[in-house]
């Protein structure tokens, strides 16, 4: 029985500009959020914490929950590869301790390339996922829109 998979991200802007994860795989170059799968009994301050550690090599102070999104592969461009894949995503806003520089951290995924920061204004011109989160960030400065995404790519 396929289960639904917790993932945790991190939305970290500095200077207007969007921390991410460059990743290359067979269909290409794309960027992400840092974060990733929350483990069993484990909460997800300390999942997005542990990530963070693990991706871009940095501490993080997590703030307040900012959107959720849920991914069901079958409805999107990745339904084949992604296997019947349901996944909520929990993006909070975050802060990169004092003295933090973030590069590829202990344990990248094994797609992950490098860790780029990515202008919000030029969002638009990147594979970015989720897609529908770049026009987001880029309208609503403040994050005070709706919270949950629904089912988006």
């Amino acid at each position: 029985m396929q289960k639904i998979r917790n993932s945790i991200k991190a939305i970290i802007i500095e200077n207007n500009r969007i921390l991410t994860i460059k990743c290359h795989d067979h269909n290409g170059e794309f960027y992400v959020l840092p974060g990733g799968g929350q483990q069993l009994y484990e909460l997800m301050r300390d999942a997005l914490m542990r990530e963070c550690r693990e991706e871009i090599n940095c501490e993080v102070e997590v703030g307040r929950l900012l959107y959720i999104r849920e991914y069901l592969a079958d409805n999107h461009e990745f339904a084949e590869t992604d296997n019947g894949a349901h996944q909520i995503d929990f993006m909070f806003e975050c802060k990169l301790k004092e003295g933090s520089i973030p590069q590829n951290g202990t344990e990248p995924d094994p797609w992950q390339e490098s860790v780029e920061w990515l202008e919000i204004s030029r969002l638009m011109e990147y594979k970015f996922y989720p897609q529908k989160l770049r026009k987001i960030l880029m309208e609503d400065k403040n994050h005070d829109g709706k919270i949950y995404l629904g089912d988006i790519n």
